[in-house]
Parts: C-alpha cells; structure tokens; sequence
C-alpha cells in the first residue's frame, strides 16, 4: 500500500438536493448561512441550487457565488438553452463557477421527453457545448445512469467529454446499484471511453437500499475522485451519501482507502445540528457519526472497556468531529463573556444584537433550570424566525387539560401590531392550541408534522418542539424549545405559520419545481 492519498472532491448538495426533501425547505438567509459552513469546512464544490427553479433560488444562488471565498460554486441545469443560460446568470459571478447540466439516459427516463438515443445524443452534444461556451467548468450528468444501457452510456459519457464536460457524474438516482456494480461501472468507463483519463469522474448515490455510502467508496475505488453528498444524508426519499460517513470512512480507514479531502472534521458536528435545525429533520439517535448515540456507551462491558482505553469500544474521537463534552459550568450566574466563549466553543460566532437576545432567553432559562447543558445553548441559538417577518408573535398563553372537561387553549397573540385573543377547546391540550392560533389567524395550512424531543435528560429539560405545515405544494418548518412543551409547542407553529406566510407572499406562480420540471438529478 503506497503512502501517497489521492485527493477526493468533496461536492455538497444539501442546498439542492437534500432541500428537495419534502419539508425540508430553507429561508434565503438559512441557505445563505449553510453555505457559509459549508465553505468554512472546506467542502471544494457547494451545489447551491437550481436557479430557474424560482427567483428565490437564483437569488440564493447568485448571493452564494458572490460571497463564497473558497469554494466553487455550481447551479443545476437541464438540457436546454433556457435553463443553461439563466444558471450561468446566477453562478458568473462567483469566484468559481460552475454549470451542472443533465438528462435522464435511461431507457424509462428516456422516454419522458420521448427522445430515441440518436436525438438525445444530439441534445447532450448542443447543451453541453453551449454551457462550456459560458463557463470553462461544466458537470454533466446522465440522471439513472446505473440503468442505462452500458454501451449508450459509454456513447453519450464521451459526447460530453468531447463537447467539453470537465466532470462527468454517474447517480445512482434511484439506490438501484451495489458497491461491486458501483466500482466496476466506474472503472469501464474510464478505460473504454475516449478522453475520460483527462476529466474527473463523480459519484452521485441514493440510499434507498441503505448502500449510499458504501456505494460511493466503493466508485472512488473504481476511479471517481468526487463524491456528491448531503449534510446528514438529507434528500429526497431515503436521503443522500452523507458528507460526514464517507470523509470519516477516509480519514478513519486509510489505511485501505489511500484517499483524503480537504474537509475541517471538527466542523462535522456543528453543520450538523445546524442543518437540523433549519430543516427541521431531526438527526436519527443511532446515526452514524453525527447522532446523538454515536459516541454513547450504555452496555457495562462497554462502558468498562471505555474506562480503562477509549480504543476499546471508539474508532475515532469525538472530537475529531467536533464534539465536546458536556459541560455544566454555565448558570444564572454567567455573564455575557462567558456565554460568548461557550457559544464559540460550540461553533456560534454572534454578533452584539445576536448575542444579546441569546443572552435575555438564556437568563430566563437558567432561572427555570438548575444546569444549563451545551445542548440547551444549542437549542436557544437555533430558533430561528421568518428571516425577521414575524406577522404573529405570542404574548400570553394559558391550558387548561386533565381527565375532566374539554381541554382548552387561551392565548393572546400580536398579530401585525395588534393584540388578539382567543378561547378554542380541542382533543387534548395541543389540539386546543392549534385550533387557538387559527382562530387568530385563518389559515388553509395543514399540519404534515408535530415532533417533541427532549434537548437533554431531567424532568426540568427544555423540549424543542417541530412544526411543519403545508399548504398550496408550500411548506414550511418551524422549531422553539421551552422547559414547557406547551408553550414550545406554540411557538413552534407561530414559527411555522410566519414562514408559510412570507413563502405565501412572496410565492412565484409557476415557479415551483412541479411546474419546472424534474425535480431530481440524483
């Protein structure tokens, strides 16, 4: 085995793809903010959106390219001019554009726009030229490449290479495909197609059978040196490759995967919960490396072999990936300064009016719980409003439950200035609550989702409470924490509601990717 490491790009979608999960939508200065991270980390390529999606999106994508110091910063196109040119509107002005232009070359994908091979191949050779006449670093797709006809996909991978793709990337769309397959596919192509020693291969893997990870390390072992992956593994269906298994798999393991990326690990974490957060898809307890249970032992041999050499039951640190022990040195007692310096232990970097409200809600928090954990430091930071546009915002809320009578909710909500209140009965405390805040402010929102976690052990833990709520195809997520689910629980759909509210707003009619078209490359 030679000491030398091949170098690995990392390419992240969780802006693109992994937002095309049902619910998992994000506000502009969400993105905004994830990019960042995500650039701080050292991912090499950030998938920032789908520009002619919406105006939303290409103003993401567009601000994204304007700020992003080191990373390349890529739109999504399909295969038509249309599309091309306004991702190029929204990228040119990043320090390091890139176009990612696709089309399905499967026999069923294929037949959706119902082209034969020879007018697709004519297709891929005309987009792909026109995107390279833009930008000089252009990705090509073949969407459901896994199941497409090996020697069509040889034919239209060397199209692309000859109109001048840089990157070549091969989803596995569907999770279709196993490592053996995923390895060998990868390794025919570059030894049978033309050119292809002079580009870079990708992998792009879904988990719908549980094998995304496996999948892509074992494309990197057949020759692809980039992997497209998602914060937590987040996407559509069962998800995406996740960044933090496959460069953990890397770092962890190189003695038999000679391979390395630039990512920062210890930033692992803190992405982590933030893409949590804001997506509102709570990250499983048994996750790999990210979960809360990934670096917990219960069992008493384990926790005796932990005791006497961490190398007994952990294969790598926690804080490799950036987590640190808790901690309960913060208190009712603790300044300002002191909250400043645990919050940028935990990866928080506030300005003065951020800090500030961090510090009132904590106050009020250390006033109500005897120990302040990092995970509740994480929760008050992690609320987050409809960038700024709260319509309605609760100023009073009483419940009455039991086994006895109906339950019941008052609750005076400020609604654009003005002081509302109300009294609703519901099936149980929180029906009543719900059916409280409708009644202030109508509304055709569906509730898809409501999620109670508790942030930390004790009967005194806060409890972060998820809402999502649908309406027209718009969806929206709202989260709070409150040592009182109930109150929590209100806050959470105010969150929501606010941010349907501005998506109503701001909606673009024919805009949403029902309309546009495939909502998918991978």
């Amino acid at each position: 085995m030679t000491d030398t490491k091949d170098r690995v790009l990392i390419f992240d979608t969780t802006l693109r793809d992994g937002e095309q999960s049902p619910g998992a939508t994000m506000s502009h200065a969400e993105k905004l903010e994830i990019a960042g991270l995500l650039d701080e980390m050292g991912v090499d390529i950030i998938e920032a959106g789908f520009p002619i999606a919406s105006e939303g999106d290409f103003q993401a994508v567009s601000e994204i390219g304007k700020n992003a110091k080191n990373a390349v910063i890529c739109g999504l196109a399909r295969a038509n001019l249309k599309d091309i040119d306004r991702c190029w509107e929204a990228v040119q002005h990043a320090k390091k554009p890139r176009i990612h232009t696709f089309i399905g070359t499967s026999p069923l994908h294929r037949a959706i726009p119902n082209l034969d091979q020879d007018q697709m191949a004519d297709l891929i050779h005309q987009t792909v030229t026109h995107a390279r006449n833009l930008c000089d670093n252009v990705q090509w797709s073949p969407m459901d490449a896994t199941r497409t006809e090996e020697d069509y996909l040889k034919r239209v991978v060397e199209i692309a290479i000859k109109a001048g793709a840089t990157t070549i990337n091969i989803p596995d769309t569907v999770g279709y495909t196993a490592p053996v397959e995923s390895a060998d596919l990868i390794r025919m192509l570059i030894r049978e197609v033309p050119g292809a020693d002079e580009i870079i291969f990708a992998t792009h893997c879904h988990n719908d059978l549980g094998m995304a990870t496996a999948n892509s390390l074992a494309a990197v072992e057949g020759g692809a040196r980039q992997i497209e992956c998602t914060i937590n593994g987040l996407g559509e269906r069962a998800g995406n490759t996740a960044l933090e298994e496959v460069v953990m798999a890397m770092k962890v393991r190189g003695d038999i995967m000679p391979f390395e990326t630039g990512i920062d690990t210890t930033k692992i974490m803190h992405i982590s919960r933030r893409v949590a957060a804001v997506s509102g898809f709570a990250v499983q307890f048994n996750k790999a490396i990210v979960g809360k249970n990934a670096f917990a032992h219960e069992s008493g041999i384990h926790q005796d072999g932990m005791l006497k050499n961490a190398e007994t039951f952990e294969i790598m640190r926690p804080e490799d990936v950036g987590l640190s022990e808790t901690s309960l040195v913060m208190g009712k007692h603790s300044g300002r300064a002191a909250l400043r310096s645990k919050l940028k232990d935990l990866g928080f970097d506030l300005a003065d009016n951020q800090l500030q409200d961090v510090f009132v809600r904590f106050k009020a928090l250390a006033d109500r719980k005897k120990e302040v954990y990092d995970e509740d430091l994480i929760a008050l930071v992690s609320e987050q409003t409809a960038d700024g546009q709260e319509t309605l915002q609760l100023k009073s809320l009483e419940v009455r439950c039991g086994t006895e009578g109906p339950q019941r909710a008052k609750l005076t909500l400020i609604r654009e200035g003005e002081e509302k209140s109300v009294e609703e009965t519901g099936d149980g405390p929180i029906d009543a609550l719900f059916n409280a805040i409708k009644a202030v402010y109508p509304h055709g929102g569906r509730l898809q989702l409501y999620q109670v976690h508790a942030v930390t052990g004790g009967t005194d833990a806060q409890g972060t409470v998820t809402v999502r709520l649908e309406e027209d195809g718009r969806i929206a997520t709202g989260q709070a924490s409150d040592t009182d689910t109930v109150v929590a629980s209100a806050k959470a759909y105010i969150n929501a509601l606010n941010r349907l509210i501005v998506r109503r707003q701001s909606a673009n009619p024919g805009a949403d990717l029902k309309t546009v078209g495939y909502r998918d490359v991978g």
